[in-house]
């Protein structure tokens, strides 16, 4: 495999400095990125709109943020596309499509207390409260490392550097996976305990006290489910592209980025804002 000529004098593909030595090694797709970027700009306002009608302004803050992110992120990708050695297009999308899934995450981890609260705390193994204070703390965290593993990539000047700038980053979207599984016991753990609280009680009382059976709430707690799942498959192919290296065959490969990252991410955006928490709950 050739080596990159990222940190040469290369600023357009010409005879000595060919797509192929570029960063990714190919021209990004112009229609496929564009799309995205229309896709996450329309969630943005939609999601905005939301928040505002709801006042759920913690929750439109951190999906609002991620399609922020994801906007500027794919921006970059079409500056890629119209030139492959451009530093700002690399720049741009390093750093925001390496971070936005975690904002996206943090709207997930708000969701959790408001959840127990609604079916009633009894049955959660902490405080309700502490949920967003705990998740949202080690969403910072992987924030710090994935921005900072990012912005060190960005401004990287030799191969050395933008290694250690990709395990930084690595780091980040390892412990962002770690918290998502911690996440998803805590709810299961709620679950479980709910559960085998409900079995002593008759039909009657079990369906007075279960409002998770109104058809409404199902709904969303599947649409919580899916998201999450979308998000935990972007940052597992993450984790698998950033382990092997710069320039290794799934970073290479475009089609896996826009199904395992672009296409996750999408449909994740689209489930929490269109199965938007106001509409379920007061």
């Amino acid at each position: 495999m050739s080596s990159p000529n990222l940190f040469k004098v290369c600023r357009h593909v010409s005879p000595d400095c060919p797509v192929e030595s570029s960063i990714y090694g190919y021209y990004p797709s112009l229609g496929g990125n564009a799309f995205f970027l229309a896709w996450f700009a329309a969630m943005l306002v939609v999601n905005t709109l939301l928040g505002i009608k709801f006042k759920r302004w913690a929750y439109m803050t951190a999906v609002s943020l991620g399609c922020i992110s994801e906007v500027i992120g794919y921006a970059g990708r079409v500056i890629l596309h119209k030139n492959p050695y451009s530093k700002a297009g690399f720049d741009m999308q390093i750093v925001c499509l390496v971070i936005a899934p975690a904002f996206f995450a943090a709207g997930i981890y708000l969701m959790l207390k408001h959840l127990t609260l609604f079916f009633g705390p009894s049955d959660s193994p902490i405080n309700p409260r502490l949920y967003t204070w705990i998740f949202i703390s080690c969403d910072v965290v992987s924030l710090i490392l994935q921005g900072a593993g990012g912005g060190i990539s960005a401004t990287a000047d030799s191969y050395a550097t933008q290694r250690s700038g990709n395990n930084v980053a690595l780091a980040g979207i390892v412990f962002q996976v770690f918290t998502l599984l911690v996440f998803a016991g805590m709810a299961g753990l709620y679950c479980y305990r709910r559960q085998q609280r409900l079995k002593g009680h008759s039909k009657h009382e079990e369906d007075a006290d279960a409002p998770e059976t109104t058809r409404n709430v199902q709904v969303y707690i599947f649409s919580l489910i899916f998201a999450y799942l979308c998000i935990l498959t972007r940052c597992s192919y993450r984790i698998a592209e950033m382990a092997g290296g710069w320039r290794n065959p799934i970073m290479l490969s475009e089609t896996y980025f826009m199904v395992c990252d672009g296409a996750m991410i999408a449909l994740s955006t689209a489930t929490m804002i269109f199965c938007h928490p106001g509409l379920y709950f007061a």
